[in-house]
């Protein structure tokens, strides 16, 4: 029986990366005994996943990526998480952006670039 999602982030500075998820978005961890350096692994929350086709559209419209994974957080509330989240020193490279999805902004991950935080206007499935 699957049991959860665990995600993975590679980053040129794990350390900082660490610090960030620990500091800044406060996310609560367990430690894995006796590594070196010490490898949290940090509790995220509630999950839902979604594929995306790698190409489509129509006429002036078409898309195309390849092949890739990619991990976003949700909130509930864009503008005052961002709020949150910069008084903590969190930076974000862009502006909040409307898609059809949501309303999403890109927070700079320290050592691991950018990851999209948004606030979803689609049906939300994690807590089902």
């Amino acid at each position: 029986m699957i049991t959860a999602v665990h995600a993975l982030i590679y980053s040129d500075d794990p350390e900082a990366t660490r610090a960030f998820f620990r500091d800044v978005l406060r996310w609560p961890f367990v430690q894995v005994e006796g590594s070196v350096p010490p490898w949290p692994i940090f509790k995220t929350g509630p999950s839902e996943l979604g594929v995306h086709p790698t190409s489509g559209g129509e006429g002036d419209h078409t898309y195309s990526t390849p092949r890739h994974h990619s991990v976003s957080l949700m909130c509930d509330d864009i503008e005052a998480t961002r709020a949150e989240l910069a008084g903590r020193g969190a930076t974000f490279t862009d502006e909040i952006t409307a898609y059809g999805f949501g309303r999403g902004i890109n927070l700079d991950v320290p050592g691991a670039g950018e990851i999209l935080l948004y606030q979803p206007r689609h049906p939300e499935a994690y807590d089902l």
